[in-house]
């Protein structure tokens, strides 16, 4: 499969996992650490029994320490590609339902992608495989593989049996919104003050998505700045005047208002000149404070603990190139709900991954044992199955180990990327690290 190529700050804006802008970083000048890291680390590791979902999970239970009471969670994963970070995510979820109250699973996805996909967990609303391949698109294919499908059956099946307490789906990113949420708009205004409705239908004009998800999104990158400048004027224009509509049902004019400002959100992602590095940097900042919006959103709105699914750069607390990524969503989150939101990191030692190559052909990598000098070598030393840690508990002298930046593999959809400086104790509360991975089957 083969993907139309962007121009470079395009294609690192909407790259999912885009944390690894940095420069790669040198393994082999970073010192060997010493047995007795290894042996703290040890001491600290709880023996993960699978990444498969099913069966016992009380090997989980040491996750469940960490989280605690928290509302959110945000498990991470170090490539976009691998059948492992999906079905760890599924297995967790399925946990964290079952023992734990969560309720909502998000995925780095768009906002719209997220509510067709609620609408199929909680009604049966549409067709699963076609909603994914509809929705999963361009910078989100990778999204539209076997683990996921799997998932969401299962939360459609939890639901059946659970009809008054269903499971829920959101998707938390902004780079498509689709038609359907602009209908919603327009008929509701509509309905609440006519004299609005034309009004609105001329902000919106030619901003509706008439294409499939991929075309539309590529056709939006490629439109002159100046255009893309003016759309984001005029949906910031709409959001104000539904915001102005009067208020009957508080719930309903919040949900009205988020759909307008979903809408505003794609557009002012596109508006900055991803030319100039400022710009650029503002747009990774704007976006993954975007995100973290949305989950807070819609953690309040509905009640429901989250697990948040998304690269270890988004889910992480410090960026790793802050001059090109100046502050991501586990930041976000944290700065909202304190320690109400844990950062759950995953690393892997070798395996494969699917990834976008120089020449836009989507191909399966394969990376052999970590350097030496970078975090993924000593952690492989640690035990020999794969394990969690609690990364706030760590004793010396492996918590100041754990507290220096060293190489680490951060894949996002594009490869050769990275590796990044990453000081893992600063950038996660808990990590999961896995031995080996295999690449994820796309359907």
């Amino acid at each position: 499969m083969r993907r139309k190529r962007t121009p470079i700050t395009l294609a690192l804006l909407l790259s999912l996992g885009a944390a690894a802008l940095g420069t790669p970083a040198t393994a082999a000048t970073a010192p060997r650490p010493d047995a007795a890291v290894v042996d703290a680390l040890g001491r600290a590791a709880h023996p993960l029994r699978t990444v498969e979902p099913g069966g016992d999970t009380r090997d989980l239970r040491a996750l469940d320490r960490v989280i605690g009471a928290a509302p959110v969670v945000g498990l991470g994963e170090a490539t976009h590609g691998s059948h492992e970070f999906f079905a760890l995510k599924d297995r967790v979820f399925r946990h964290l339902v079952e023992e734990k109250g969560f309720r909502t699973f998000a995925l780095e996805t768009s906002w719209s992608t997220g509510l067709r996909l609620d609408a199929y967990v909680v009604h049966g609303t549409g067709e699963l495989r076609r909603i994914m391949r509809d929705e999963f698109q361009r910078d989100y294919l990778w999204w539209n593989n076997t683990d996921y499908l799997r998932l969401i059956e299962w939360m459609r099946a939890y639901n059946i049996r659970h009809p008054g307490d269903p499971v829920r789906f959101l998707g938390d990113d902004l780079a498509w919104t689709g038609p359907e949420v602009y209908d919603e708009v327009q008929t509701r205004v509509r309905a609440a003050r006519p004299a609005d409705a034309a009004r609105l239908a001329e902000l919106y004009r030619g901003l509706r998505p008439t294409r499939a998800t991929g075309t539309y999104i590529e056709r939006y990158l490629n439109t002159p700045l100046a255009a893309r400048q003016d759309m984001a004027r005029r949906t910031g224009e709409a959001l104000a005047l539904v915001r102005r509509l009067p208020a009957t049902d508080p719930a309903d004019r919040a949900r009205l208002v988020q759909q307008a400002t979903a809408i505003d959100r794609t557009a002012r992602q596109y508006a900055f000149d991803f030319e100039d590095p400022a710009q650029l940097a503002d747009a990774m900042r704007y976006r993954d404070e975007a995100m973290a919006a949305n989950v807070l959103w819609w953690q309040r709105h509905t009640g429901t603990k989250v697990l948040l699914s998304a690269h270890d750069a988004h889910v992480g607390l410090v960026p790793q190139d802050p001059a090109h990524y100046p502050k991501v969503q586990g930041a976000y989150l944290r700065d909202h709900l304190g320690r109400g939101y844990v950062s759950v990191g995953v690393t892997f030692g070798q395996g494969s991954f699917n990834a976008t190559g120089p020449d836009g052909t989507i191909r399966r990598w394969t990376l052999g044992p970590a350097p030496s000098g970078g975090n993924e070598q000593l952690l492989d030393r640690v035990r020999p199955g794969d394990y969690v840690l609690d990364l706030r508990s760590v004793r010396s002298p492996a918590r100041a180990w754990l507290a220096v930046a060293r190489p680490t593999r951060m894949i996002g959809t594009a490869y050769p990327q990275g590796p990044s400086e990453i000081a893992l104790a600063r950038n996660h509360d808990v990590l999961i690290h896995l031995h080996r991975v295999a690449a994820a089957r796309l359907r």
